[in-house]
């Protein structure tokens, strides 16, 4: 079996996903999984496309990753994570797309408007 390659995004978070036979191995940016997520909810996003697809332990997976922070990274391999499965068996499609896994979030952080003092706040008004 060849490698597959997949990339995923979520706000400024983009990760590329390597996913190749193996015995279960996950690298994340030439660290282990638990050592580069420490907490249970962002182990267990980064799980959940191997779960549903009853694939965990079958693959060795090899991911890059950077910018945003680490909770966007966790959700943006999460994403590539379920394209590649979906590109290794098409039959994994009806178990992640009712989950939600394979559509990209689109929100992102509003850029900052020229005079005013965020995207959105605007600086009070003064009559005199």
């Amino acid at each position: 079996m060849e490698v597959i390659h997949k990339i995923g995004r979520r706000k400024t978070a983009v990760a590329r996903v390597y996913v190749s036979q193996g015995s279960g191995n996950i690298t994340v940016n030439k660290k282990d999984l638990k050592d580069y997520f420490t907490t249970g909810p962002l182990l267990y996003k980064v799980n959940q496309p191997m779960m549903l697809t009853e694939n965990e332990g079958n693959f060795d997976v090899k991911i890059n990753v950077y910018g945003g922070g680490i909770t966007g990274q966790a959700e943006a391999i999460r994403l590539a994570l379920s394209r590649a499965m979906v590109a290794l068996d098409q039959e994994n499609h009806g178990a992640l797309k009712p989950e939600g896994l394979l559509t990209r979030d689109p929100r992102m952080v509003e850029r900052k408007k020229y005079g005013q003092k965020k995207a959105r706040k605007k600086f009070q008004f003064s009559k005199r």
